[in-house]
């Protein structure tokens, strides 16, 4: 996969450490300003502005990798649900159940189960 490929398919954890990195800076930054001077009203803009700033980016940075996890997990499960779909159609009519610890027999459900419950 070249380059521009991989960068259109993973843009938001691209941009996700984009805005950590640039959170940090900003961090950095901020704390090079407070350390400069020996004044609390001085340093009061640096608190502000850059701590409120990184807090910021590193909270979208947090949420845009959340987001790509979520938006891989989502496909990994759409996979699992069309491979279930298509092969666990024929599967149940062509292989019989399997018995019942203790030579039971399983009993048959009596209501129909709803179609994309769990059972």
């Amino acid at each position: 996969m070249d380059l521009v490929t991989r960068i259109r398919s993973q843009w938001d954890r691209l941009t996700a450490a984009l805005t950590a990195l640039a959170g940090a800076v900003t961090l950095v930054l901020g704390w090079r300003g407070v350390s400069g001077t020996p004044y609390p009203a001085e340093q009061l803009p640096y608190v502000i502005s850059a701590g409120l700033g990184s807090l910021f980016l590193l909270g979208l940075s947090t949420a845009l990798w959340l987001s790509a996890d979520l938006r891989d997990e989502w496909r990994k499960l759409d996979r699992i649900e069309q491979v279930l779909r298509t092969g666990g159609e024929a599967a149940p009519s062509a292989v019989p159940p399997a018995p019942a610890p203790g030579g039971a027999e399983t009993p048959t459900p009596t209501a129909p189960v709803p179609e994309g419950s769990l059972r």
